[in-house]
Protein backbone atom coordinates (compact mmCIF):
# COMPACT_ATOMS: atom_id res chain seq x y z
CA UNK A 1 0.00 0.00 0.00
CA UNK A 2 2.84 2.44 0.58
CA UNK A 3 4.76 1.85 -2.22
CA UNK A 4 1.06 2.75 -4.60
CA UNK A 5 1.00 5.67 -1.96
CA UNK A 6 4.61 6.78 -2.63
CA UNK A 7 4.74 8.14 -6.11
CA UNK A 8 1.50 10.44 -5.97
CA UNK A 9 2.45 11.66 -2.62
CA UNK A 10 6.32 12.61 -4.31
CA UNK A 11 4.32 14.28 -7.50
CA UNK A 12 2.06 15.95 -5.06
CA UNK A 13 5.25 17.25 -3.01
CA UNK A 14 6.91 18.38 -5.94
CA UNK A 15 4.05 20.55 -7.31
CA UNK A 16 3.87 22.42 -4.42
CA UNK A 17 7.58 22.81 -3.64
CA UNK A 18 7.41 24.46 -7.61
CA UNK A 19 4.76 26.08 -6.96
CA UNK A 20 6.04 28.13 -4.08
CA UNK A 21 9.32 28.90 -6.39
CA UNK A 22 7.26 30.19 -9.07
CA UNK A 23 5.31 32.40 -6.85
CA UNK A 24 8.47 33.68 -4.90
CA UNK A 25 9.94 36.94 -6.37
CA UNK A 26 13.19 36.71 -8.46
CA UNK A 27 15.29 38.75 -6.24
CA UNK A 28 14.72 36.77 -3.26
CA UNK A 29 15.58 33.50 -5.60
CA UNK A 30 18.84 35.24 -6.32
CA UNK A 31 20.88 37.59 -4.00
CA UNK A 32 22.48 40.28 -4.96
CA UNK A 33 25.52 41.66 -3.98
CA UNK A 34 27.99 44.59 -5.11
CA UNK A 35 31.01 44.79 -4.41
CA UNK A 36 32.99 47.91 -3.24
CA UNK A 37 35.39 49.57 -5.20
CA UNK A 38 39.06 49.03 -4.65
CA UNK A 39 41.08 51.64 -3.91
CA UNK A 40 43.96 49.35 -4.89
CA UNK A 41 43.00 48.49 -8.00
CA UNK A 42 45.82 50.24 -9.48
CA UNK A 43 48.18 47.26 -8.18
CA UNK A 44 45.84 44.67 -10.72
CA UNK A 45 45.27 46.54 -13.51
CA UNK A 46 46.98 48.67 -16.30
CA UNK A 47 45.51 51.20 -18.60
CA UNK A 48 47.36 53.21 -21.08
CA UNK A 49 48.73 57.04 -20.64
CA UNK A 50 50.76 59.41 -22.48
CA UNK A 51 53.83 58.23 -20.48
CA UNK A 52 52.91 54.79 -19.74
CA UNK A 53 51.81 52.56 -23.11
CA UNK A 54 52.97 49.68 -24.98
CA UNK A 55 53.93 52.42 -27.82
CA UNK A 56 56.72 53.70 -26.10
CA UNK A 57 59.99 51.82 -27.32
CA UNK A 58 62.17 50.50 -24.73
CA UNK A 59 65.21 48.74 -24.87
CA UNK A 60 68.25 47.86 -22.11
CA UNK A 61 71.72 50.32 -22.78
CA UNK A 62 75.09 48.55 -22.84
CA UNK A 63 75.78 48.17 -19.52
CA UNK A 64 72.74 46.42 -18.47
CA UNK A 65 72.98 44.25 -21.34
CA UNK A 66 76.40 43.18 -19.69
CA UNK A 67 74.74 43.35 -16.72
CA UNK A 68 71.43 40.83 -17.78
CA UNK A 69 74.07 37.99 -19.70
CA UNK A 70 75.51 38.08 -16.02
CA UNK A 71 72.50 37.64 -14.22
CA UNK A 72 71.10 34.73 -16.67
CA UNK A 73 74.37 32.70 -16.08
CA UNK A 74 72.78 31.96 -12.73
CA UNK A 75 70.02 29.96 -14.54
CA UNK A 76 69.99 26.67 -16.56
CA UNK A 77 69.28 27.70 -19.85
CA UNK A 78 65.84 25.79 -19.83
CA UNK A 79 64.73 28.19 -16.34
CA UNK A 80 66.29 31.47 -17.58
CA UNK A 81 62.62 32.85 -17.41
CA UNK A 82 63.59 32.77 -13.47
CA UNK A 83 65.59 35.64 -13.80
CA UNK A 84 62.38 38.04 -14.39
CA UNK A 85 62.14 39.76 -11.02
CA UNK A 86 66.09 40.49 -11.43
CA UNK A 87 65.42 41.74 -14.88
CA UNK A 88 62.34 44.05 -14.03
CA UNK A 89 64.33 45.10 -10.98
CA UNK A 90 67.22 46.19 -13.72
CA UNK A 91 64.27 47.88 -16.00
CA UNK A 92 63.06 49.95 -13.17
CA UNK A 93 66.21 51.49 -12.84
CA UNK A 94 67.08 52.22 -16.11
CA UNK A 95 63.54 53.88 -17.18
CA UNK A 96 62.23 55.15 -13.65
CA UNK A 97 59.52 52.86 -13.02
CA UNK A 98 58.26 49.50 -14.32
CA UNK A 99 56.04 50.15 -17.62
CA UNK A 100 54.04 48.29 -19.55
CA UNK A 101 57.19 48.44 -22.26
CA UNK A 102 59.89 47.32 -19.66
CA UNK A 103 57.69 44.22 -18.92
CA UNK A 104 56.87 43.62 -22.36
CA UNK A 105 61.11 43.88 -23.50
CA UNK A 106 61.53 41.68 -20.29
CA UNK A 107 59.32 39.11 -21.71
CA UNK A 108 61.13 39.12 -25.23
CA UNK A 109 64.38 38.32 -23.32
CA UNK A 110 63.00 35.35 -20.81
CA UNK A 111 60.90 34.20 -23.96
CA UNK A 112 57.87 33.55 -21.18
CA UNK A 113 54.66 34.87 -22.06
CA UNK A 114 54.10 38.51 -21.16
CA UNK A 115 51.08 37.65 -18.87
CA UNK A 116 53.34 35.82 -16.62
CA UNK A 117 55.88 38.86 -16.21
CA UNK A 118 52.71 41.45 -15.22
CA UNK A 119 51.66 38.67 -13.08
CA UNK A 120 55.04 39.28 -10.99
CA UNK A 121 54.88 43.04 -11.65
CA UNK A 122 51.81 43.37 -10.13
CA UNK A 123 51.96 41.30 -6.88
CA UNK A 124 55.12 42.65 -6.02
CA UNK A 125 54.78 46.34 -4.53
CA UNK A 126 58.38 47.14 -5.31
CA UNK A 127 58.24 47.34 -8.78
CA UNK A 128 56.02 50.88 -9.30
CA UNK A 129 54.47 50.95 -12.38
CA UNK A 130 53.47 54.60 -12.47
CA UNK A 131 56.38 57.13 -12.50
CA UNK A 132 57.80 58.42 -9.15
CA UNK A 133 59.92 61.17 -8.18
CA UNK A 134 63.81 61.60 -8.08
CA UNK A 135 63.73 61.08 -4.77
CA UNK A 136 61.04 57.89 -3.50
CA UNK A 137 60.08 58.41 -0.06
CA UNK A 138 58.88 55.25 2.34
CA UNK A 139 57.54 56.26 5.33
CA UNK A 140 56.64 52.98 7.73
CA UNK A 141 54.27 53.71 9.85
CA UNK A 142 53.44 50.23 11.66
CA UNK A 143 52.60 49.99 15.40
CA UNK A 144 57.20 49.81 16.02
CA UNK A 145 57.65 53.16 14.15
CA UNK A 146 54.20 54.91 15.66
CA UNK A 147 55.60 53.97 18.73
CA UNK A 148 59.28 54.70 18.79
CA UNK A 149 61.26 57.68 19.09
CA UNK A 150 59.23 60.60 18.69
CA UNK A 151 56.51 58.56 16.33
CA UNK A 152 56.24 58.25 12.90
CA UNK A 153 52.87 60.51 13.00
CA UNK A 154 54.83 63.54 13.55
CA UNK A 155 57.19 62.20 10.89
CA UNK A 156 54.57 62.04 7.95
CA UNK A 157 53.25 65.57 9.22
CA UNK A 158 57.15 66.96 9.02
CA UNK A 159 57.26 65.07 5.46
CA UNK A 160 53.54 66.53 4.21
CA UNK A 161 54.67 70.46 5.36
CA UNK A 162 57.69 70.79 4.34
CA UNK A 163 56.68 69.43 1.07
CA UNK A 164 53.43 70.32 0.41
CA UNK A 165 51.92 66.87 -0.86
CA UNK A 166 50.11 64.50 1.01
CA UNK A 167 50.54 60.17 0.66
CA UNK A 168 50.46 58.95 -3.16
CA UNK A 169 51.34 62.24 -4.41
CA UNK A 170 54.73 63.93 -6.32
CA UNK A 171 55.65 67.32 -5.77
CA UNK A 172 55.48 69.41 -9.12
CA UNK A 173 59.12 69.71 -9.83
CA UNK A 174 59.36 65.80 -9.94
CA UNK A 175 61.73 65.79 -7.40
CA UNK A 176 59.78 64.11 -4.84
CA UNK A 177 57.04 61.34 -4.50
CA UNK A 178 55.77 60.14 -0.73
CA UNK A 179 53.62 56.67 0.40
CA UNK A 180 53.18 55.11 3.67
CA UNK A 181 54.28 51.61 3.68
CA UNK A 182 54.03 48.60 6.05
CA UNK A 183 57.37 47.28 8.35
CA UNK A 184 60.61 47.72 6.73
CA UNK A 185 62.41 46.12 8.90
CA UNK A 186 64.32 48.59 11.37
CA UNK A 187 61.83 48.37 13.99
CA UNK A 188 64.37 49.11 16.36
CA UNK A 189 65.99 52.56 15.12
CA UNK A 190 62.31 53.97 14.95
CA UNK A 191 60.83 56.12 13.38
CA UNK A 192 62.25 55.33 10.09
CA UNK A 193 61.67 56.08 6.11
CA UNK A 194 63.53 54.70 2.94
CA UNK A 195 64.65 56.96 0.20
CA UNK A 196 65.40 54.94 -2.97
CA UNK A 197 67.45 52.20 -1.84
CA UNK A 198 68.35 53.78 1.52
CA UNK A 199 66.98 53.74 5.52
CA UNK A 200 67.45 56.75 7.38
CA UNK A 201 66.45 56.09 10.98
CA UNK A 202 65.87 57.62 14.64
CA UNK A 203 64.68 60.53 12.78
CA UNK A 204 62.55 63.64 14.18
CA UNK A 205 60.49 66.39 12.39
CA UNK A 206 63.39 68.24 12.43
CA UNK A 207 66.24 65.93 10.86
CA UNK A 208 63.43 64.61 8.26
CA UNK A 209 63.10 68.20 7.67
CA UNK A 210 66.73 68.59 6.96
CA UNK A 211 67.24 65.54 5.14
CA UNK A 212 64.57 66.36 2.44
CA UNK A 213 66.43 70.15 2.35
CA UNK A 214 70.12 68.38 1.64
CA UNK A 215 68.58 66.33 -1.38
CA UNK A 216 66.63 69.13 -2.97
CA UNK A 217 69.77 71.17 -2.81
CA UNK A 218 71.96 68.37 -4.04
CA UNK A 219 70.15 68.79 -7.41
CA UNK A 220 70.46 72.57 -7.62
CA UNK A 221 72.71 73.35 -10.07
CA UNK A 222 74.14 76.45 -7.74
CA UNK A 223 74.77 73.63 -4.87
CA UNK A 224 75.98 70.50 -6.69
CA UNK A 225 77.82 69.47 -3.73
CA UNK A 226 75.31 69.66 -0.76
CA UNK A 227 76.35 66.80 1.63
CA UNK A 228 73.36 65.03 1.96
CA UNK A 229 73.26 62.83 5.34
CA UNK A 230 74.58 59.33 5.46
CA UNK A 231 72.12 56.89 5.53
CA UNK A 232 71.54 54.95 8.85
CA UNK A 233 70.74 56.31 12.28
CA UNK A 234 70.67 59.86 12.19
CA UNK A 235 71.14 60.09 15.83
CA UNK A 236 74.92 59.69 16.31
CA UNK A 237 74.90 56.39 17.04
CA UNK A 238 76.22 53.65 14.67
CA UNK A 239 73.94 50.99 14.69
CA UNK A 240 71.12 49.90 17.00
CA UNK A 241 73.22 50.31 19.99
CA UNK A 242 71.93 51.21 23.24
CA UNK A 243 72.70 54.53 25.41
CA UNK A 244 75.40 52.98 26.78
CA UNK A 245 76.86 52.21 23.59
CA UNK A 246 77.89 48.89 22.07
CA UNK A 247 77.91 45.84 24.83
CA UNK A 248 77.86 42.87 22.65
CA UNK A 249 79.39 41.93 19.30
CA UNK A 250 82.43 43.69 20.68
CA UNK A 251 84.74 40.64 19.07
CA UNK A 252 85.50 38.81 15.48
CA UNK A 253 82.48 36.25 15.33
CA UNK A 254 83.09 32.64 15.55
CA UNK A 255 83.29 31.29 11.68
CA UNK A 256 85.68 29.07 9.21
CA UNK A 257 88.29 32.48 9.25
CA UNK A 258 88.47 31.88 13.34
CA UNK A 259 88.60 29.16 15.51
CA UNK A 260 89.92 28.88 19.51
CA UNK A 261 93.40 29.44 20.22
CA UNK A 262 93.91 26.10 22.49
CA UNK A 263 93.20 23.80 19.02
Amino acid sequence: MASKLFPSLLRCGMRRSASRVASRPQTQMRSLSVSARRPSDALQVHRNSAENNPDIPFKFNEQNENVIAEILKRYPPQYKKAAVMPLLDLGQRQHGFTSISVMNEVARLLEMPPMRVYEVATFYTMYNRTPVGKFFIQACTTTPCQLGGCGSDVIVKAIKAHLGITQGETTPDGLFTFIEVECLGACVNAPMIQINDDYYEDLTPESVTELLKALKDSTSPSSPSAKIPGPGPLSGRQTCENSKGQTNLLQEPWGAEKTRADL
